[in-house]
């Protein structure tokens, strides 16, 4: 049995749709923290069980009778907290016998013990000194905080502004990475490894490039004249230090195939609110 722990959340619904494609719905089980929450789930015959990063006692039961558990780190941001509730969820597995881990690791929690990787480096010693067998997935940041239904305004204005000094930009979208987890989830040979995902870098000018030619209208790349408000801002000043420029083929050999490319990614998050371009 695999079990899918915070299942209800954007990511774990897309790993679940993956593993549905994958093996049959008897073996997938949903563990989330609201199982009322989780009713479209139950309806396609998925098993859903609480099992909440809050509560550990519930952990234990949701993850009763897993051969492979993959343990979606927890939306908390607190990095101690975040911790906590990561070696909570590690010890009710081997209280409850799981087979193995999967884990939604970060890039650069290997070497680094601060900010982002924080609790996730952490998380990594803990599986390490439990004795489980695991696989550590560590992720990118997601496209979709770059490529999203806000790209309407820059085809609409003509104008895309950013502050990443175009650097190039490694993110993967949700789906891609689902896509991987299932396959680790499922296939043989995964144990002991640590996959570091990138998508294929892209930039800025590339983007605006894409614009112009899926919907036929020219878009202009330019410099803002200050951060961007928020976690945008933040996010921006990652990119313009460059720290979003590593490279690996992880992504793509687990995949079996090249990840999503920038064309289709915005093809696909725009559809619902741009008609592309007639061909010419």
């Amino acid at each position: 049995m695999i079990v899918v722990s915070a299942a209800s959340g954007a990511f774990g619904r897309l790993v679940i749709d993956r593993l549905l494609d994958r093996c049959p719905v008897g073996r997938v089980t949903a563990a989330v923290r609201d199982p009322g929450g989780a009713a479209d789930l139950a309806a396609r015959g998925v098993t859903v069980r609480p099992g909440d990063y809050d509560a550990p006692q519930t952990l234990r039961t949701a993850f009763e009778g897993a051969d492979r558990l993959l343990l979606i780190s927890s939306p908390e941001l607190d990095p101690s907290r975040r911790a906590a509730q990561h070696r909570a969820a590690v010890d009710a597995a081997l209280d409850a016998g799981v087979g193995s881990i999967v884990y939604t690791s970060f890039l650069g929690a290997d070497t680094q013990a601060d900010g982002v990787t924080a609790a996730h480096h952490a998380t990594e010693r803990t599986l390490t000194a439990s004795g489980l067998p695991h696989t550590l997935l560590r992720h990118p940041f997601y496209s979709e905080a770059f490529i999203n239904p806000g790209l309407r305004d820059a085809v609409a204005s003509g104008e895309l502004t950013d502050g990443t000094g175009g650097r190039g930009i490694n993110t993967a979208l949700r789906s891609d990475l689902a896509e991987a987890a299932a396959r680790v989830l499922t296939e043989d040979g995964h144990l002991g490894r640590a996959y570091d995902f990138t998508g294929d870098l892209w930039t800025y000018d590339q983007l605006a490039d894409t614009l112009s030619r899926l919907y036929g209208r020219p878009v202009v790349r330019r410099d803002r004249s200050g951060r961007a408000p928020g976690a945008q801002g933040w996010l921006e000043e990652q990119v313009r230090g460059g720290a979003l420029e590593r490279q690996t083929g992880d992504l793509r050999r687990v995949l079996g195939h090249p990840a999503t490319t920038l064309d289709e990614a915005v093809a696909a998050v725009l559809a619902p609110h741009l008609s592309p371009a007639p061909p010419s």
